[in-house]
């Protein structure tokens, strides 16, 4: 049976349904607020908590969010995301294209650990059932997790810096946001608690990097797992602009991971001829 025209119009307009945004003739509303009263009036972290959260979050909340914007925005050209930016650029590709070749590779291995974090932080909350954050409970969650996910935690550990700098810094931040009564403090606790964890078992201290205090602190914010990826990916996109710009003020052309004058290891079989 045909539809009627009032049936496919009334079909078009379903084919999308958001609360976030109402666009009409001389009209932007985001969440129900007018675009005119936000712009002047919120910061961007608040806007980002705005569109993913659906209200306007408090000051405090607001600049613990951005403490950990902040910190995640660079990691340098040997990050391989921001090398990526860089040897795109060079490759020809404007700004758009090369963001857009970095951001693609920030999954799992590169720019997944603080999900992943996240997620292990919550299965340790979980198996806490709401009593206080203890070590024993912690060093059994993680003898689970290596034995189903492998040895690495994500989170802790850097191969760059023995103590993140970063992590310590956000760490104190934290605690005086708890201090506050801004957040619980309770998955920092636990993060805490994994670090001392590692330790035990490896004899050696195993700090918390970027990834792994950022991810408590989305959690203590209230923020789900998938969307701890994505605030890391808003968060890097401006180092990835960043050199990317400055790349393209730099010139250069078809830059490969290497100087020429470095080679590669080639490991195939010796020189042959093709008999035939």
């Amino acid at each position: 049976m045909s539809k009627t025209p009032g049936e496919i119009v009334d079909e078009a307009k379903t084919w999308w349904t958001t609360e976030i945004v109402d666009i009409q003739p001389g009209k932007i509303g985001i969440r129900g607020y007018p675009i005119q009263q936000l712009i002047g009036n919120v910061s961007f972290p608040e806007m980002i908590w705005l569109m993913l959260r659906g209200e306007v979050p408090r000051a405090d909340q607001a600049k613990l969010l951005e403490a950990a914007l902040v910190a995640a925005v660079d990691h340098g050209p040997h990050a391989p995301s921001i090398a990526i930016s860089r040897m795109a650029v060079t490759c020809g590709l404007p700004i758009n294209g090369a963001m857009a070749s970095a951001i693609n590779a920030l999954d799992d291995i590169h720019g997944g650990a603080g999900q992943q974090c996240m997620e292990l932080l919550q299965e340790i909350d979980q198996a806490l059932a709401g009593s206080e954050p203890s070590i024993e409970v912690v060093e059994a969650v993680l003898a689970s997790y290596v034995e189903r996910n492998g040895k690495i935690i994500p989170g802790f550990g850097h191969r760059w810096h023995g103590t993140d700098p970063r992590a310590v810094r956000l760490v104190a931040i934290v605690r005086e946001a708890q201090a506050r009564g801004t957040v619980a403090g309770r998955y920092t606790t636990i993060a805490t608690l994994v670090e001392e964890a590692l330790g035990r078992k490896k004899g050696t201290r195993i700090p918390m990097n970027i990834d792994g205090i950022t991810a408590a602190i989305y959690l203590e914010l209230g923020f789900p797992a998938p969307l701890g990826r994505g605030l890391f990916i808003l968060s890097r996109s401006v180092g990835i602009l960043s050199h990317a710009w400055e790349q393209s003020q730099q010139g250069g052309r078809i830059k490969g991971p290497m100087p020429p004058s470095v080679s590669y290891t080639y490991a195939g079989p010796a020189a042959r001829d093709l008999k035939r």
